[in-house]
């Protein structure tokens, strides 16, 4: 007999794949036991029925890799707790290299996997034959074997979950559609399916490749499109039950055994959209026509690794439409336009090895407001205003899947969409030789060639030092010894206006921004386990009005965290002007000077000393200056009317040619940054991460009786103290390359790996940033003490360390 469908529920997830089944059984494992499953038809029958099942664990993140990881664990215990079999088999995971460059990618990533706590074995060509004696191996380099990976049968792992969820307490109704969120005052009250209303406040959309077309419904942006995605599933032929997964990336394949056969697919190079115009209102358990055209370009490829595909026989070429995202990345957490909306969709192809981990997140997420760890790179907050176009979506989101298996070279641009958000100095700044990178649509020039001398501002790329490195250099010295002009008008803006505004502002912030009219003030905004949420500054304009700044990728994570944690009982509003003002970074040691002559403010230090903000006339326009830097030298962010840019900055230009005032990209501002120590939020601080444990305590407002959000934690580890210190670190060898994730060593244990990594010119060596770790508690002796070493594609090399700034303009000398 069929359940009654509730009239009230706590969460609703909508999706009966196996993201969704995953999330119901973490929700009601954490007590939300009337939790309530919605699919609109079975449960497995939009596309978890027909993926591959292959379960890798390693990302470049290491949050990711704990989520993946998660997802092993679950699914080692699953079949045990629920009597239903799963098909999980941990047969491991090999990947193999056929050139040296590919090789130093996959020595790199064992570096990174040994860093993330998994052991991930470098082999010969014959040690990877002997696991896999299936393949050819003459045009091998080495191969790398990860133990724990594994494979499993989908669309029994989703079972398993729906059964575990009715467990513990959660229903599940399939044939059940919903038709709408009943939404007022941008609250949730109620879902509305074809066989009655539920009551309820919370939505968990996991409805895959339907998402993005359902969330848009409720105002909500979710990037993703359908692509289709084949491979063969061959007669059985002998094939050993224990075979390891296979990668093959340089011949665009992967391979895992099933039932005596293999599973074969790849990820062509001309992937091919599916329902660009909408998905077919009936499509569930339903696949596409065979396309053997289209595959023969991959099935070229394996049978040069595996001859036996040449006699085999073929049960099926299947073709099964996938959500694929612009990034390659999943998408989870709270929707920034409507509380309670979340998501977890967009897994392209690789579902099945993150729906433990996602369900587990997204249920945390749902049931404690936050996620359990920094899920920033798959964060539904770190896309913006370019992913509202599905045209824009779709073709970043072809060139994405496209490179799923290519060299995932350090500092690779993607080149599809663009250009898409242009400064009005983009044909300037195209036309003197910019090499420009590409971030949340906004076109930004990375460096710039030396057109003069036949340099060509393109990049080519490397694992070595790339094409850049010496124009970066030029660029960097310019910052140091004379000036130089960074466009920076992709910064995220906002104004935070009301008479409540001063209150509000000093409640979100952890550094005093309650100063005068006229103050700049550097600071972050943290959760309440002091982990930093948001690194910005903040310019006091007026009695009620204050101007925050932040990095281009965070628009719409720090709008959404500033305007969700204004207390709702204080008059303030937050209002996005990204678009209304562009940003000229003038810095260096001649800044003053070229100011001085194209405005009759008074600029000296006295007037307009550093942490200030002053509007200054410079060519006919009202330019608002801040002082402040991010390259360790005198400077000026110039916050110019989007309609004065060119104006104000051929003004700086004319007046700089006595004062070697050059152009400069965003490649020098992190090489500046990085010997200023200046700590960059999504790699070396983040939530996971407080002040405390960054260096930064001197930016929070501890001496002073202010309330803040974070400050009971930040009180409780200057008194018991922390876990980890972010470090500098220096190699010995100059010629090395960090890039970040590089394995720390201290006294020869692994204690940490680097958040950050890359090239000081001026002190002349590579520079990367770390976490030191100690369960027993880290203290700067402690990090000062150790004799350290980094191992860099399975190398290791020798450094020193350093807790201050490697660069002093005043000094111009190494400090450690």
């Amino acid at each position: 007999m069929m359940k009654t469908l509730p009239t009230t529920a706590k969460a609703i997830v909508i999706g009966g794949g196996i993201i969704g089944c995953s999330t119901a059984y973490h929700l009601a494992k954490l007590g939300w036991t009337d939790t309530v499953l919605l699919e609109r038809k079975k449960l497995t029958s939009g596309t978890t029925f027909h993926a591959a099942g292959l379960v890798g664990q390693l990302r470049t993140s290491a949050n990711i890799t704990q989520l993946l990881g998660y997802s092993v664990g679950l699914y080692k215990e699953l079949e045990a707790e629920t009597g239903l079999a799963t098909g999980w088999k941990m047969n491991g995971g090999l990947r193999v290299a056929c050139n040296e460059e590919r090789w130093t990618e996959v020595k790199r990533q064992a570096t990174t996997a040994q860093s993330f706590g998994l052991e991930m074995q470098l082999l010969t060509p014959r040690e990877a034959q002997d696991l896999w004696p299936l393949m050819e191996i003459d045009d091998l380099v080495g191969a790398a074997y990860l133990p724990t990976d594994g494979q499993a049968n989908p669309s029994d792992i989703t079972q398993a979950l729906a059964k575990g969820a009715r467990m513990a307490g959660a229903s599940i109704f399939e044939d059940t559609e919903v038709l709408d969120i009943e939404i007022d005052k941008g609250r949730i009250r109620a879902v509305v399916t074809d066989k009655g209303r539920i009551e309820c406040e919370r939505v968990v959309v996991c409805a895959g490749q339907w998402t993005r077309a359902f969330a848009a419904r409720f105002g909500v942006n979710v990037p993703l499109v359908s692509v289709e995605h084949q491979y063969v599933i061959t007669e059985s032929f002998g094939v050993p039950s224990n075979l390891p997964t296979l990668r093959d990336p340089d011949r665009l394949t992967y391979y895992k055994e099933e039932v005596g056969g293999l599973v074969m697919g790849g990820y062509e190079p001309n992937p091919i959209a599916w329902a660009v115009d909408g998905i077919p209102e009936n499509f569930h358990y339903s696949l596409l026509d065979s396309n053997f055209d289209h595959f023969n370009q991959i099935m070229v490829q394996a049978l040069g690794r595996v001859p036996a595909l040449q006699t085999v026989g073929v049960k099926q070429l299947l073709n099964g439409p996938e959500s694929f995202t612009p990034d390659g990345n999943f998408i989870l957490g709270e929707a920034p336009e409507l509380k309670n909306f979340f998501v977890g969709a967009g897994f392209n192809a690789f579902g099945i090895a993150s729906a433990g981990g996602a369900g587990m997140a997204l249920a945390e997420w749902v049931s404690k407001g936050e996620p359990p760890y920094d899920l920033w790179p798959a964060d539904i907050r770190r896309f913006g205003r370019p992913h509202f176009d599905t045209d824009w979506v779709r073709t970043r989101t072809l060139e994405a899947y496209g490179k799923h298996y290519t060299m995932a070279w350090p500092f690779e641009e993607h080149s599809s969409g663009r250009p898409c958000r242009k400064s009005p100095l983009y044909d300037r700044l195209k036309a003197q030789g910019a090499c420009f990178g590409e971030k949340l649509g906004w076109e930004r020039p990375n460096w710039f060639a030396d057109l003069f001398a036949g340099e060509e501002p393109k990049d080519i790329y490397s694992y070595a030092r790339q094409n850049w490195f010496d124009a970066v250099g030029r660029e960097h010295r310019s910052t140091r010894e004379a000036a130089v002009i960074f466009d920076q008008t992709s910064f995220a803006k906002f104004l935070l206006k009301g008479r409540d505004a001063e209150a509000a502002i000093s409640w979100i912030a952890s550094n005093d921004v309650a100063r005068p009219v006229g103050s700049l003030v550097y600071t972050q905004m943290l959760n309440d386990k002091g982990g930093i949420e948001c690194d910005v500054t903040v310019a006091r304009i007026g009695e009620e009005e204050f101007y925050i700044t932040t990095g281009t990728g965070f628009a719409t994570h720090d709008f959404n965290w500033i305007s969700k944690n204004i207390p709702p009982d204080l008059h303030a509003e937050l209002v996005d002007v990204t678009s209304a003002y562009s940003v000229l970074s003038l810095m260096g040691p001649n800044s003053r000077l070229i100011l001085e002559a194209v405005t009759n403010a008074d600029i000296s230090n006295a007037s307009f000393p550093f942490g200030t903000v002053r509007t200054v006339g410079i060519a006919g326009c009202p330019v608002r200056a801040l002082r402040i830097t991010y390259v360790g030298e005198l400077g000026y962010e110039l916050h110019v009317p989007i309609e004065y840019a060119a104006t104000v900055y051929d003004a700086l230009m004319i007046a700089g040619r006595d004062h070697g005032l050059v152009n400069a990209g965003y490649r020098a501002i992190e090489s500046c940054r990085l010997e200023k120590g200046y700590r960059a939020w999504g790699s070396d601080i983040g939530p996971d991460h407080t002040p405390v444990e960054a260096g930064l305590a001197w930016a929070v407002k501890m001496r002073k009786n202010i309330a803040f959000r974070g400050r009971d934690a930040i009180e409780r580890q200057l008194a018991t103290g922390v876990r980890k210190m972010l470090a500098c670190f220096v190699p010995d060898d100059p010629d090395v390359v960090l890039l970040g994730r590089e394995t720390i060593y201290r006294d020869g244990k692994r204690v940490g790996w680097l958040s950050s990594g890359g090239f000081g010119y001026t002190v002349g060596k590579p520079i990367g940033y770390g976490y030191v770790r100690d369960p027993e508690g880290v203290t700067e002796d402690f990090v000062l003490s150790g004799t350290y070493e980094l191992d860099v594609a399975r190398q290791r090399v020798p450094c020193k360390v350093s807790m201050k700034p490697l660069y002093d303009p005043d000094m111009l000398r190494i400090k450690a």
